[in-house]
């Protein structure tokens, strides 16, 4: 009886048809442009109207689209460039909200895209736009799949360079072309232009984060992309401040790492075991400190210390390993909070750990020692697993 009423009960499953277009209605319809050109912004709120003019310049003749993909930047700028797209369809925007990196935003924007082929262009204007069009003519011949605007082919002097940061490039160009055998005049670049079916096949194979996208896509694809380099001049930044800093160096030495074995050792690893080292050397030295001061009683001068080594981790953790999700404001005094909290179930072990080792008879350093690897092994499970993951 149950089943019968079931039965009479029951709702059909509607039958969904694909509508069917008239004429009309068709006639509305437009394809996707040929060129998107991907623009990673974070805090250029004074330079993307400037862009907009230029690329609307240079691409005339092409169908095109811009997409700006902004990392949530507290100047505005994803508002901005939203109200942009109000007014042109031809500006989209994307606003990533908790997650941070060039690698990724550029990744990000060129998957939003279904044009023909996409670029990859500064937001800040010292990438030239006029070369954009020549790109787009070297792609449609079919013998290319990826062209790189290098600072590099001619010699140029670049207006847009300081002296230090001419060398770093020039110094890890050489680098990337002995290690990675990626035979580009200027791997480091950041402008450059593919075919969109080619990032579909590479980007499972792409890392998110660092600065050096090109790198990672030559590296990625050395074997199948052909690749054509046109010169160009690196200029100066239009507003704003540069986004490099010196942890353009972690990130490209994490790239590195990660294309050498063949993504065998994660980058997070890497940092966490180099904060770890340095944690330990915050350990040693605070218990060094409190050890001289005569500081009563050795657990006390451990447990100290282990609070400061806990302390120094989740700073240098948060401003490097994790810096795409780095914790700011109140966040960080709460992060903080709560990564002192959960590491203090490692701290007892460190602390009963060393204080074993000090009562039975060797000096207070090795003792420390020990107790301090405890709690580094247990800081490293706590930040990957915990404090930024659930952030």
């Amino acid at each position: 009886m149950a089943q019968q009423i079931l039965e009479k009960t029951a709702v059909p499953t509607p039958r969904v048809e694909a509508p069917t277009l008239v004429p009309a209605q068709q006639s509305t319809l437009a394809p996707a442009p040929e060129l998107s050109v991907i623009l990673p912004s974070f805090n250029e709120r004074a330079n993307i109207p400037v862009m907009v003019e230029r690329l609307s310049r240079a691409l005339d003749g092409i169908d095109w689209e811009v997409i700006i993909v902004d990392d949530n930047s507290p100047d505005g700028t994803a508002a901005l460039a939203r109200g942009l797209g109000a007014q042109d369809r031809r500006v989209r925007s994307i606003r990533r909200i908790g997650r941070r990196g060039l690698a990724g935003a550029c990744v990000e924007g060129m998957l939003a895209s279904s044009a023909r082929y996409v670029a990859v262009m500064d937001a800040d204007g010292q990438h030239d736009e006029t070369l954009l069009a020549a790109m787009v003519a070297k792609l449609r011949q079919g013998d290319t799949d990826l062209v790189v605007a290098s600072r590099y082919i001619d010699g140029t002097i670049n207006t847009g360079f300081s002296a230090a940061r001419a060398k770093a490039s020039h110094w890890s160009t050489a680098l990337t072309r002995t290690l990675l055998k990626v035979n580009l005049t200027d791997p480091m670049s950041g402008f450059f232009m593919l075919r969109r079916d080619v990032i579909d096949d590479l980007a499972p194979k792409l890392s998110t984060q660092g600065f050096k996208i090109l790198l990672d896509i030559a590296a990625t694809g050395r074997d199948t992309l052909r690749v054509t380099e046109l010169p160009f001049v690196f200029g100066a930044r239009l507003h704003g401040e540069s986004k490099l800093d010196a942890r353009v160096a972690l990130d490209f030495g994490q790239l590195l790492l990660a294309k050498l074995t063949n993504d065998a050792i994660s980058y997070r690893f890497v940092l966490f075991c180099l904060v770890g080292l340095t944690g330990i050397g915050a350990h040693m030295t605070a218990l060094a400190a409190l050890h001289g001061l005569g500081v009563p009683g050795f657990g006390l001068q451990q447990t100290i210390a282990t609070m400061v080594a806990i302390a120094w981790n989740y700073v240098f953790n948060n401003a490097y390993t994790y810096r795409d999700q780095r914790l700011t404001g109140w966040a960080f005094v709460r992060g903080l909070i709560v990564f002192e909290l959960v590491c203090s179930v490692g701290a007892i072990s460190n602390v009963g750990v060393a204080s074993l080792i000090y009562a039975g008879g060797p000096s207070w350093w090795i003792a420390g020692l020990g107790g301090a690897v405890m709690g580094a092994v247990w800081n490293y499970t706590v930040s990957a697993a915990v404090v930024w993951k659930a952030a």
